[in-house]
């Protein structure tokens, strides 16, 4: 019974984060400094909950620079996202190995 309200709340919670911006901003938001704001929130919030989990994922900070290095050239270059991850996993794998 516990399970099932942790997951209404949960639900609440949700749908309150998604509903509350449409009851309070009925009109088009002018400020270019707050549309630039509300615009890197999600890429803020994303590489806040990546950058972390990468360097403690592998338990070894050179395994985990050596995967980040080989991502960001790769995605650099735009090349498909399971090519960057596959070979991030990769050089992790093979650098952990050596080190």
């Amino acid at each position: 019974m516990s399970i099932a309200i942790y997951i209404a709340v949960m639900a609440g919670v949700t749908y309150l984060i998604r509903m509350l911006p449409f009851t309070f901003f009925h009109r088009e938001i002018k400020s270019r400094y707050l549309r630039s704001f509300l615009y890197y929130i999600p890429y803020a919030v994303l590489a806040a909950m990546t950058i972390p989990a990468i360097f403690y994922s592998t338990g070894s900070f050179v395994t985990a620079a050596a995967g980040t290095a080989v991502a960001l050239v790769m995605a650099w270059f735009d090349l498909p996202l399971i090519a960057v991850a596959l070979a991030a996993a990769g050089t992790a794998f093979v650098t952990g190995i050596f080190f």
